[in-house]
């Protein structure tokens, strides 16, 4: 039953990959498949697999992915990935497909070509996923165990492969054998070629020759018996004048089997070239019990050979690893003696041993030990008949120490303790780890750190030490005493002396500038520091500077006394300075002191110029600078020698820096924008950015009255960064909202509001009119106002923008709407009582 279903599943990969019928004697049916095995395909239909394959956009690597999802043996597909890279196919298998991935990544279909067994396979499949898990968790475990043991990683590493090489010269022991091909060059007198393949029964067929028997003789002997018969035809053979090659073409396929302790053990089909290490790689190398060191090559019924793979992996050694013949056996028997090595070594791992071989032995195989080992004594894990045991291990006797399997050795690293270590830090010139000699004080060790820096307090230094209980205790001493001799203290072992600094031990004195300097902070304070020094380290004054009431404030420092009196907060000093920074009279008695803080203020009278950008319809437009602090709009119009024919007065705007914390409204937004992208290529853009910042404000500018009336109450002053613009005559209007149709259409002087309305096709139903506004070019806004039960709408001007709002939408819940209901039925009840009264 098994055995069906496995055939079954098997069909159904080949299916899957592509693998379609051919008329052809190699190729695989469908029925085919179900009867056979991957181990009974021949190349050329292994060929053929690949080809189709490639044609369905199949890679390498996704053989193994589709074959989980229907749960085929890994065994069988490990044995057709194998075949495939035996034959150098896999190279010719793209690894990134999108198509296939997607059929072999979306692929849940448990459906099999024969409906009786539908049930059954599916009760397969179900047990499978049920225990899923459990053996999941079992083989995890074996992996583990398996990748711990020296040598495993070899059958891992796609960088291995022990391919074996086809292109090398034919080796003078190789035998030949059936389907090999058996080149013979004639050359001289005669000149001829053939390419001869050896049949079944161990012939070649020479042409006006006949059959040569070469089964099982080397390339020699089969070089001497060619050329022995070929001597018949071509006399210049005997006589010198011609010569006879013979060499290997393409090599035949050898069958080995593979047992015991395997990965995957099974039949293998391999180039006749293979050896031991080749057909163990491909059957993924000894298992978790499998051994690395006793691998027989068993031959008519005879071991020829034991393979050590640790000659490899020790020494490099593969003069062991013998050629294969067709039907020869590779048996990898269980390991007898295996050991583990952990700890500081330097590669931990499970090393199998043979009988004779000691702890030394297997410390080699690890590399030996790191540099941080102990080698006094390792410790053995050991598994005894009836319990576990420790069994210390001398470092000389480990030559001679013999192994029991299951023992686990444990190196251990030396201890981080120093035997003579002292240890000085702080205000020395070579602070650091020192050597303690015999009767060393803590004046022979400042000496060692070549003495003391000049900062150093010399009134007290610390030891830490740790007392005998290994508590931590602190000894201090007077430093001046201890280098004059006096007081000095023995040193202990893993003692930390420590030299404090002056300068670390209090809060670093600094002293503040601030104002008009070019590089006002805080600066180091220094001993008799005056004001003059402070500015000249800030960088020296600003050209706007004031030379007068330059002020100083001082911290309140009493030294800890208290008294309750004072209400002082900070101690403030003014002076006058000179341009040159000269002494004088006041500030050169008045000497800084730690965390003194100088103003230099602004002078009153200093003035930096002020600008305004005019633009638009102007005779001279650009930019102005401000004469007076009481300039208005018309003075600097007159300036740029006043509007042009064609300006449009009733349209002009300002623009003014504002700090607000408002945001912008989109008309404001959409104003700047228009109004930027107008000045895009000016070269004073990127000028008038600088002067008036990034937010500015649109205002309200009655341009035809300012001119009208100079100096009236529209004429306002201009301020820094101020900027005007004064249009062209506008000559459209443009509906913005609740219209069937918002457009932009032609001014006419003869239209009013609900004109325009009509010709955008009317308000829409959602239109809120009595909240309908107009924005004027100049900033102006003008809102519809209620007279009685009429609607008044503003004045239509040119280039204005005509705003009509939505009514705001409103959720009535069904609760509101029994509500509403309730409340018209009373009130038709009501109506309709008031009505029969009346009658």
């Amino acid at each position: 039953m098994f055995k069906r279903i496995f055939l079954l599943q098997l069909l159904m990969l080949f299916i899957g990959l592509g693998v379609k019928a051919q008329v052809s004697t190699n190729s695989v049916s469908s029925s085919q498949l179900s009867q056979i095995k991957v181990d009974n395909l021949s190349d050329d239909q292994i060929r053929q697999i690949v080809a189709e394959m490639k044609k369905n956009n199949i890679s390498y690597d996704q053989i193994g992915t589709y074959a989980q999802q229907k749960g085929i043996a890994d065994t069988e597909v490990e044995k057709l990935k194998s075949r495939i890279k035996q034959l150098n196919l896999d190279s010719e298998l793209s690894s990134k497909s999108s198509k296939s991935s997607s059929v072999l990544e979306n692929s849940n279909s448990r459906q099999y070509a024969d409906d009786d067994n539908e049930n059954e396979n599916d009760t397969t499949y179900y047990w499978q996923q049920k225990y899923k898990k459990i053996l999941d968790k079992k083989d995890l475990e074996k992996e583990l165990k398996r990748r711990k043991i020296f040598g495993s990683e070899l059958f891992s590493n796609k960088n291995i492969t022990f391919e074996p090489n086809l292109r090398m010269a034919t080796p003078p022991t190789y035998k030949l054998g059936a389907d090999d091909e058996v080149v013979v060059d004639v050359f001289g007198y005669s000149e001829v070629q053939h390419k001869l393949k050896v049949s079944p029964d161990g012939y070649i067929r020479i042409p006006y020759l006949g059959p040569v028997y070469v089964n099982g003789l080397t390339m020699a002997e089969a070089t001497q018996r060619i050329t022995r018969q070929l001597s018949t035809i071509y006399g210049g053979i005997k006589t010198g004048n011609t010569s006879v090659q013979v060499t290997l073409g393409n090599i035949r396929s050898i069958r080995v089997l593979l047992i015991g302790e395997v990965t995957q053990p099974g039949t293998y089909t391999l180039p006749s070239l293979a050896t031991v290490a080749n057909a163990l790689y491909v059957s993924g190398g000894p298992n978790e019990n499998g051994s690395f060191r006793n691998i027989a090559v068993i031959r008519n019924g005879s071991i020829i050979s034991t393979f050590d793979l640790y000659d490899f992996l020790v020494h490099g050694d593969l003069s062991n690893n013998v050629v294969l013949q067709d039907q020869d056996i590779v048996k990898v028997n269980a390991y007898k003696l295996r050991v583990e090595l952990t700890g500081e070594v330097k590669r931990p791992a499970i090393f199998e041993a043979r009988e004779n071989e000691t702890l030394q032995n297997i410390i080699d195989f690890a590399g030996g030990y790191t540099d941080n080992a102990f080698q006094g004594i390792i410790r053995d894990y050991r598994i005894t008949d009836r319990a576990r045991e420790i069994v210390n291990i001398p470092g000389d006797s480990i030559a001679t120490f013999h192994l029991k399997t299951g023992d686990k050795f444990f190196i251990d690293s030396v201890v981080s303790r120093f035997n003579n270590r002292v240890t000085i830090a702080g205000a020395v010139f070579h602070a650091g780890d020192f050597a303690l000699d015999q009767g060393m004080t803590v004046a022979d060790l400042i000496r060692k750190a070549d003495g003391v820096q000049d900062e150093a307090m010399m009134t007290r230094g610390v030891i830490r030490r740790l007392q005998d209980d290994y508590t931590p205790s602190v000894i201090s001493f007077n430093v001046q005493d201890v280098l004059d001799g006096k007081d000095d203290v023995p040193l202990k072992r893993e003692d930390s002396v420590i030299i404090f600094s002056k300068l670390k031990v209090r809060e670093g004195f600094l002293v503040k500038i601030d104002g008009e300097v070019n590089q006002p902070g805080y600066y180091t304070y220094g001993d008799s520091m005056h004001l003059e020094d402070l500015v000249l380290l800030a960088g020296g004054l600003k050209d706007a500077a004031s030379l007068k009431h330059v002020e100083i404030s001082r911290r309140i420092r009493t030294g800890g006394v208290y008294d309750s009196t004072d209400i002082r907060m900070a101690i403030t000093q003014q002076f006058d300075i000179s341009q040159d920074l000269r002494k004088n009279t006041g500030a050169a008695i008045f000497a800084l002191q730690p965390f003194d803080e100088v103003m230099i203020r602004r002078s009153p009278s200093y003035t930096e110029q002020a600008n305004v950008m005019l633009d638009g319809e102007v005779v001279y437009p650009g930019i102005y600078t401000i004469n007076t602090k009481k300039e208005r709009i018309s003075d600097v119009i007159r300036r740029a020698g006043g509007l042009r024919p064609e300006a449009y007065p009733e349209g002009a705007f300002m623009l003014r820096r504002t700090y607000t914390n408002s945001a912008d409204s989109t008309l404001l937004s959409n104003k700047l924008e228009v109004f930027y992208n107008k000045l895009k290529d000016s070269t004073d853009i990127e000028k008038l950015r600088t002067t008036v910042g990034r937010r500015e404000q649109l205002l309200d500018l009655r341009m035809a009255k300012v001119l009208e009336n100079p100096g009236s109450k529209f004429d306002i002053y201009l301020e820094d960064g101020d900027i005007i613009k004064v249009p062209k005559k506008l000559q459209t209007v443009q509906l913005y909202g609740e219209v069937y149709f918002p457009k932009k259409v032609r001014f006419d002087n003869n239209n009013s509001f609900r004109d325009y309305i009509r010709g955008a096709g009317g308000f829409t139903s959602s239109a809120l009119k009595r909240r309908s506004y107009i924005v004027y070019s100049n900033g102006e806004v003008k809102s519809t106002r209620r007279v009685l039960f009429f609607n008044s709408y503003p004045i239509v001007k040119p280039g204005a923008e005509l705003y009509v709002p939505a009514k705001e939408k409103r959720n009535i819940t069904s609760a509101a709407v029994v509500g509403i209901a309730s409340a018209l039925a009373s009130l038709a009840l009501v109506i309709v009582t008031v009505i029969n009264t009346a009658k």
